[in-house]
């Protein structure tokens, strides 16, 4: 089993006793406002998510990690590489991307987190290249997506939520050649 770093967070599979603490978060209408159509979700719809999150690990070689404070021990949300299923014309792709309760916010954990994410992608499991998606507006995450060495790529429109999205990527190369994020 994968389990990764940081200075400040463990990156690791996910555990029963996640579920709760990961449906505190999907349920903030704050957090899920830039998810999709900004529904937010329940614990059964968390514990769904968790389960295929699990069930992508085993065919795909690379996952969403549970993201653990290492001084607490309290489940600060996700980050972690998906394939982006929901945006078809980015296709073949994988998504780096994120996921924390306000509480986390504003203390570049999510960068901090990310940035291991695409450290695994690239250098253990030989990603050419890796992109992430942010709903135009979300400032945040495009800052994070900057901080990693990603450019953007395009603009369009999710079919998934129906909302303006845009691109971003960052190539093997790219990443060989840009400084960790700080």
């Amino acid at each position: 089993m994968v389990t990764l770093e940081t200075p400040r967070l463990i990156l690791r599979r996910w555990r029963e006793e996640d579920v709760a603490p990961m449906a505190a978060v999907n349920a903030d209408p704050e957090v899920m406002r830039w998810i999709r159509d900004g529904s937010v979700r329940d614990e059964q719809q968390t514990r769904g998510g968790i389960q295929a999150w699990e069930s992508e690990w085993e065919s795909q070689g690379f996952g969403l990690f549970a993201v653990e404070i290492r001084s607490t021990g309290e489940l600060a949300g996700f980050t972690g590489l998906a394939v982006p299923h929901y945006l078809p014309e980015v296709l073949p792709a994988v998504e780096v991307g994120w996921r924390l309760g306000p509480s986390h916010w504003g203390q570049g954990l999510a960068t901090e987190a990310a940035a291991a994410a695409v450290r695994f992608g690239f250098e253990e499991r030989g990603l050419e290249r890796i992109v992430s998606i942010a709903q135009v507006g979300n400032d945040a995450s495009e800052r994070i997506m900057t901080k990693l060495g990603m450019r953007p790529v395009r603009e369009t429109v999710s079919p998934s939520g129906g909302r303006r999205v845009r691109v971003y990527a960052l190539s093997s190369d790219e990443y060989a050649n840009t400084p960790a994020p700080r």
